[in-house]
């Protein structure tokens, strides 16, 4: 992948090279991208000042996860936290269909129009997710292997949201994290124990991807 900045002209084609996506999957991602566009006029999906930059600071910012992902030899199960236009969530389950890899994505957005938005986009991309129209806080917990986010909230308060997944299953969190990462992981740090490091964003000269494990209340 390469980080471009975010005022360059950057298209499907950047996309493909950068990620090496098959055709399929490129077609998938177009179609993405486009209901973006046209949902974008009734919802409030993205940031409007970032519409004209969706193949960038939206698609490439969630593929760079991809290969994050945990290795196991079952379903991989990961929970996306505030999934509004499906970045990073619904890439990834485009991605991994993409490339045969058994990821179960489970989509958390409270928000019912951008729940429309999340159904309908997957139906039309031709990938299987499943959609929670809920607050975090009201889901009953299951075991989950990977917990990705992007602006969801800062991390204390999306530690403590999340903690019953937490403790039940013990997974990796990828949350893509821009300046304030570091202020977010001290404050983090007074009640809870974590093992993180920060991997410079693809697609932001100022992002990170934020990579926690081992994450204990105290």
């Amino acid at each position: 992948m390469a980080n471009n900045p975010i005022d360059t002209p950057y298209g499907e084609n950047d996309f493909s090279r950068d990620v090496n996506v098959s055709r399929e999957t490129l077609d998938a991602l177009i179609r993405y991208h486009d209901h973006v566009v046209k949902w974008q006029k009734v919802v409030n999906l993205v940031g409007p000042e970032s519409l004209g930059y969706i193949w960038h600071r939206h698609i490439l910012d969630s593929a760079q996860l991809l290969p994050l992902l945990p290795k196991k030899d079952k379903p991989v199960i990961l929970l996306d936290l505030g999934s509004g236009g499906g970045f990073p969530g619904l890439v990834l389950a485009i991605l991994a269909a993409g490339q045969g890899l058994d990821l179960a994505v489970h989509l958390v957005e409270s928000n019912g129009r951008k729940c429309s938005f999340l159904r309908e986009t997957a139906r039309v991309c031709g990938v299987n997710v499943e959609i929670h129209r809920q607050r975090l806080e009201q889901i009953s917990p299951f075991e989950v292997d990977v917990i990705t986010a992007r602006g969801f909230a800062p991390l204390p308060k999306l530690l403590d949201l999340a903690e019953p997944f937490l403790t039940l299953s013990d997974p990796l969190a990828l949350l893509l994290k821009g300046r304030t990462c570091d202020q977010e992981l001290t404050a983090a740090r007074k009640n809870w124990k974590i093992e993180a490091d920060t991997i410079p964003s693809e697609s932001d000269p100022e992002g990170v991807v934020l990579r926690i494990k081992g994450i204990k209340r105290g």
